[in-house]
């Protein structure tokens, strides 16, 4: 599966009370995605607060996404899990209802050595046959995977066939196409860095961006294909304050202050997480004003 373009990350939306997740909003939340002219689905990242639901509401999730989006683009599941087992739980799950992919970060308590880290991705491929993506995000994590490593894991676990890099450093990017010879293609997870790392060849942006600025993302995108690097510059330095703003302030509170004031109402983030306060809304009023 060669996937390009603008990977798209819903939030979870939950009921009124917080106890249970919103499916059908869930549903609205995909459609407006694609209506955004997103690439692929990938339910259950951080903007969707996958460590804070259960395993039956991430499985609901989980079902629901695939079901809604029902083919018209890849759904790549999310998955991270201090353990190797549950881990291999969901990768079966998402196997079982049809997703196209998913997307492994490991979570640490301890700090995990590069050999459990090979061990944790071999272990859970082996028990799926979908391609699997890397993804490093240390600073969610608390796993900071080498370009070494993860070219490493790419020539000898067969399902990897994609890596998302979010920590911000272009080097990185850079480092992973000279270790892997340009075969390994690498995803921008840094919202601030997407212009740079779009021009230094990553197949794509993973992001939850368009939730709050529609069309504008999947536009730098093929502005960039395009060659057309005067447009994607000012495209992306219209949507910058957004995307810096919503990273700072966290994905799931701010993507989510960002729907209802554009009259979309999904619910809180999950305790401990707390909802934007005043100065929060004032914020993006302001910057969605501006776009």
């Amino acid at each position: 599966m060669k996937l390009t373009g603008i990977i798209a990350y819903p939030i979870t939306p939950f009921t009124a009370d917080g106890s249970q997740p919103d499916l059908n909003k869930l549903a609205q939340s995909i459609e407006l995605l694609l209506q955004n002219g997103c690439d692929a689905i990938a339910p259950l990242g951080s903007t969707g607060e996958s460590a804070y639901l259960s395993f039956a509401e991430w499985q609901k999730v989980a079902q629901h996404s695939v079901q809604v989006v029902a083919k018209r683009v890849p759904v790549i599941i999310g998955i991270s899990e201090l353990t190797t087992d549950q881990a291999i739980n969901k990768a079966r799950f998402a196997t079982e209802i049809g997703a196209d992919a998913i997307m492994v970060i490991p979570v640490s308590y301890w700090k995990l050595t590069d050999d459990e880290i090979f061990g944790y991705y071999k272990a859970i491929a082996a028990e799926v046959s979908l391609p699997v993506m890397i993804y490093n995000n240390p600073a969610t994590s608390g796993v900071d995977m080498s370009p070494e490593l993860i070219v490493k894991m790419f020539r000898g676990i067969p399902q990897i066939t994609m890596v998302k890099e979010s920590t911000g450093d272009i080097q990185r990017m850079h480092k992973i196409y000279q270790l892997s010879s340009g075969e390994l293609p690498f995803y921008n997870g840094s919202n601030p860095l997407a212009l740079e790392a779009l021009c230094a060849g990553a197949s794509g942006w993973c992001t939850a961006a368009p939730n709050l600025l529609g069309m504008l993302p999947k536009e730098l995108f093929s502005q960039v294909q395009a060659g057309d690097l005067q447009a994607a510059k000012d495209n992306f330095y219209r949507q910058l304050p957004l995307l810096s703003f919503i990273v700072s302030g966290g994905l799931p509170k701010t993507v989510k202050a960002g729907l209802a004031l554009k009259g979309f109402e999904v619910g809180q983030p999950r305790k401990p997480l707390t909802a934007a306060n005043e100065q929060d809304l004032a914020t993006l009023t302001r910057l969605l004003s501006q776009i």
